[in-house]
């Protein structure tokens, strides 16, 4: 039912449904794919570390006190997140996910099942590794694990960039539903 603007099954994006069309978050883990062409900044505390994502200014908690995932969680975009360290990797595991978002820009699905563990180790003093591994019997056969993904330290400031519903639906009514021959006379 996934109508994405990329890739092999892709639409005219006035054709689409994806969710970045309307100003509905992306979700997780499609928020740090997307990333990969936006800053992010990861910030320890005491009992957990927040990721703040430039795009769309999304915040992610996962937990670090030792609690354990919820068995039946309130759906949420980003899920319910708990990490603990092995060695010197960060481990974070994730359920709860609201099944409306999409793993990727791809459109490709999940479920409420899909349970999401990462694991992140730098590197070296710039280069941090993420590798992940998607399991949602609902969706699909088996795990899903996604090539590692290498991000860049860099020196940036992180900087307000929202999805505000009222510029988005001005540049639908302009752009995007004329180019699929949508908009109305």
């Amino acid at each position: 039912a996934t109508r994405p603007s990329y890739g092999p099954r892709s639409v005219p994006p006035g054709l689409g449904n994806d969710a970045v069309s309307t100003c509905d978050p992306m979700g997780y883990p499609r928020d740090l794919w997307e990333a990969n062409l936006r800053p992010f900044e990861i910030i320890p505390a005491s009992d957990r570390v927040l990721q703040h994502m430039q795009y769309h200014g999304e915040w992610r908690t996962i937990w670090t006190d030792g609690r354990a995932l919820p068995k039946n969680p309130d759906p949420a975009w980003n899920g319910y997140s708990i990490g603990h360290w092995e060695g010197d990797t960060f481990v974070v595991e994730s359920t709860g996910y609201d099944d409306r978002t999409w793993i990727d820009h791809f459109g490709s699905p999940h479920s409420d099942q899909m349970v999401l563990v990462e694991r992140f180790k730098r590197l070296d003093v710039d280069h941090l590794q993420l590798d992940m591994t998607l399991t949602d019997p609902k969706t699909y056969t088996a795990p899903w694990v996604a090539d590692p993904i290498v991000f860049d330290r860099v020196n940036v400031a992180i900087f307000e960039e929202l999805c505000v519903p009222s510029e988005e639906n001005h540049f639908n009514e302009r752009i995007r539903d004329p180019a699929a021959g949508t908009a109305e006379p």
